[in-house]
C-alpha cells in the first residue's frame, strides 16, 4: 500500500465495558496534497485493548501502518487523549467498529458516549513529535522538481506549477518583486538602469521577476549581469516576446533546496511571521514563512558555494526579519512603516548560511539602525547541534549566557532549531 502524502496517526481510546478517565551580506537597498488522517480506536474490556486503524473509513492492518512509518510517510502525533466523562460531549465522530472475539460489542451510542474530544487544533499542534510537517508538501515537491520550459510561458502567468509560491499581497501578480531593466541584453556585463515595479504592475517585458519557493527552498534564478552600483538583481527574465526565460540557464528548476537542517519551532500561542529579504532582487521582506502555533517549519539555508555572490565576488547568506506574534504574513512580509514594529521595522533579524569553509552558521541580531527600541513579545533560543548558546530573552541578546547587545552567532554541526516561546 503506497501513500502519496504524509499521514497523521493518532489513537482514540474508546471504553466499552466501564468508562475510565485516562509540543547576509547585503548591499544597501535601492528601492503536500491534503494530509490523510488514519484514526485508531481502542476497545477496552477489563485490561484488554485492541487497536483498529482506519483510513478513509476502511480498516488497514498494523503492518501497513508500520510500512508507512518506516518509509517516513506517516507521523504519529499522539497515543492518548483524555476521555470525556460527559455523555453529551462533542467529539470527533467515529465509525462503529465490530471488535472480534470481544464482548460486549461496541455500539454506536457507546462510542459517542465515551469518544474523546479531538479538535483540529489538537491534531495540528500534536505534530510536535519533532517532525516537520508542511501542508501540501508532496505537491510542492513534485512542482519544484519539474524543469522550467524557458521561453514558452507568458509573463502574465505566475509559475506556481514549477514550484514558485505566490505572494499575492505584494500586488505584483504573485511575484515577490519586479525590476524593470530596459537596457539589459544577454551580452550585458552590468545593468545601469533599474526601476522597481510598484503594486498594481506586474511582470512586463524587459523585467526580472522574482518569486518565493516552498519552505526549505529558494529561487535559483538571477542573471550574471548585476547592478553597476552593486544592486542585486534576481528572478526569471521576461523577454521582448512576453515570455519567461531562465536567467541562470544551467539551473533548469526554478527552486533549489537549501542546505543544513535549520528549523523554527513555535511554542508561542500565536503565529509568527518570519520574512526573508528577496535577495538577489529588490531586497524587500516579501519571502514569507508563517510559523503557526505549535508548528515546526523549515528555514532555507543557502550554501555560499552555490548561491548568489555580490558583484565583488563576496559570498552571501540569508537574512530574515522576525516579527512580533500575531501579524499576518500579508502585513508583516512587506515594507513596514516607522513604529509598526513589523516588516523591515521588525525588531529582530535572523541570519543563516553555509560558508565557503563548509561550516553552517546561524545568528540572532538587532535590526539596527532601523529599529533600535523594538522588542518581541516572546523569547528565542537556538537549540540542537550547535557550538554554543545564543538566545533572545526579554528583549536582550545573550551569547553563552552573557549579555551581548550586538547579538550572537553559533556554528551548526547537525540540526539547529530556533525555538519561539
Amino acid at each position: 500500500m503506497r501513500f502519496s502524502c504524509i499521514v497523521f496517526l493518532y489513537i482514540l481510546e474508546v471504553v466499552i465495558a466501564q468508562p475510565h478517565n485516562h509540543f547576509h551580506n547585503h548591499h544597501a537597498r535601492n528601492g503536500v496534497s491534503d494530509r490523510v488522517r488514519i484514526k485508531t480506536s481502542s476497545v477496552t474490556v477489563e485490561a484488554a485493548v485492541v487497536t483498529v486503524y482506519e483510513l478513509n473509513g476502511q480498516k488497514i492492518s498494523s503492518s501497513q501502518v508500520d510500512a508507512c512509518l518506516k518509509e517516513s510517510k506517516c507521523v504519529i502525533v499522539g497515543t492518548k487523549v483524555t476521555a470525556v466523562p460527559s455523555a453529551n460531549a462533542a467529539g470527533q465522530p467515529l465509525t462503529t467498529i465490530q471488535a472480534p472475539s470481544l464482548s460486549p460489542s461496541p455500539t454506536k451510542s457507546s462510542l459517542k458516549t465515551n469518544a474523546p474530544v479531538v479538535s483540529p487544533t489538537a491534531i495540528t499542534t500534536a505534530a510536535l513529535n519533532n517532525e516537520v510537517v508542511d501542508q501540501n508538501r508532496n505537491k510542492e515537491l513534485a512542482a519544484v522538481n519539474t524543469n522550467f520550459p524557458s521561453g514558452t510561458i507568458d509573463c502574465s502567468e505566475f509559475p506556481s506549477a514549477y514550484g514558485a509560491v505566490a505572494a499575492d499581497w505584494v500586488g505584483l501578480g504573485g511575484w515577490t518583486g519586479v525590476q524593470k531593466t530596459p537596457g539589459y541584453s544577454l551580452s550585458s556585463k552590468s545593468i545601469s538602469y533599474i526601476q522597481t515595479a510598484v503594486a498594481g504592475e506586474g511582470c512586463t517585458p524587459g523585467s526580472f521577476c522574482s518569486y518565493s519557493c516552498p519552505a526549505g527552498y529558494q529561487k535559483s534564478q538571477w542573471p550574471a549581469a548585476q547592478g553597476t552600483s552593486g544592486q542585486s538583481i534576481g528572478g526569471l527574465y521576461c523577454n521582448s516576446n512576453g515570455k519567461l526565460e531562465l536567467s541562470r540557464s544551467s539551473y533548469k528548476q526554478i527552486c533549489t533546496p537549501g542546505v543544513g537542517n535549520i528549523q523554527i519551532k513555535n511554542l508561542h500561542d500565536k503565529n509568527v511571521a518570519v520574512c526573508r529579504t528577496d535577495y538577489p532582487g529588490t531586497e524587500a521582506e516579501t519571502v514569507a514563512l508563517n510559523a503557526l502555533p505549535g508548528s515546526t517549519v523549515r528555514v532555507t539555508c543557502p550554501d555560499a558555494k552555490d548561491y548568489y555572490r555580490t558583484w565583488e565576488g563576496s559570498p552571501t547568506s540569508a537574512q530574515y526579519y522576525i516579527n512580533p506574534s500575531g501579524f499576518d504574513v500579508e502585513e508583516a512580509c512587506n515594507w513596514g512603516t516607522p513604529g509598526s514594529n513589523s516588516g523591515n521595522w521588525a525588531p529582530v533579524n535572523m541570519g543563516v548560511g553555509k560558508a565557503d569553509s563548509g561550516t553552517t552558521f546561524v545568528s540572532l541580531f538587532p535590526n539596527v539602525p532601523t529599529n533600535t527600541n523594538g522588542v518581541l513579545d516572546y523569547n528565542i533560543d537556538i537549540t540542537g547541534d550547535v557550538t554554543g548558546q545564543c538566545s533572545y530573552k526579554n528583549g536582550k541578546y545573550y551569547k553563552d549566557g552573557v549579555l551581548s547587545p550586538t547579538g550572537c552567532t553559533v556554528g551548526v554541526n547537525g540540526k539547529a532549531i530556533f525555538v519561539f516561546s
